[in-house]
């Protein structure tokens, strides 16, 4: 079953990039945005992550947590985050865990199977899903803007 809007979020252990488990409750206390991506070091991805990273200012005026998750490995992660000075913790969902809790599996990309559908997800500090997105395509950014309102609508 999908996770929709005023449902509590799946509470699911990630792995961090220094290979330390988090849980999504970990951060409760604050408005969180998960932001699943199917694949480190692909071209949307990247541009997805870096335009969070860019927008971390913005989310940090109401003190709100930004989560980047893919099934990539945490090793995979740690190099694409270095790479991409990214200022917010991606997390490993590499044993497809949270993408089937949030229903946003994307079953097959050119062959590879059970990936991240990219999708945006914002969590009140309760941790509540406030706002949901899902690509209709793995193409498709998110509507940054809107995501930043969602987030401040909550601040």
């Amino acid at each position: 079953m999908a996770v929709d809007v005023g449902m509590p979020a799946p509470d699911v252990t990630l792995i961090s990039t220094d290979l330390e488990p988090k849980r999504i409750s970990d951060f409760r206390g604050k408005p969180v945005v998960l932001a699943f991506f199917p694949g480190a070091f692909t071209s949307v991805c990247t541009k997805e992550m870096c335009t969070f990273r860019d927008s971390m200012a913005r989310f940090n005026q109401v003190n709100a947590q930004v989560l980047g998750i893919s099934v990539d490995s945490p090793f995979s992660q740690k190099a694409f985050a270095e790479a991409n000075n990214l200022n917010f913790p991606l997390l490993s969902d590499f044993n497809k865990e949270a993408i089937k809790a949030y229903g946003v599996v994307l079953s097959d990309l050119r062959g590879l199977r059970e990936l991240a559908q990219r999708a945006v997800f914002v969590l009140d500090r309760d941790g509540v899903v406030r706002y949901k997105w899902v690509a209709e395509v793995p193409s498709q950014e998110p509507p940054y803007e809107e995501v930043e309102r969602a987030v401040h609508a909550l601040g």
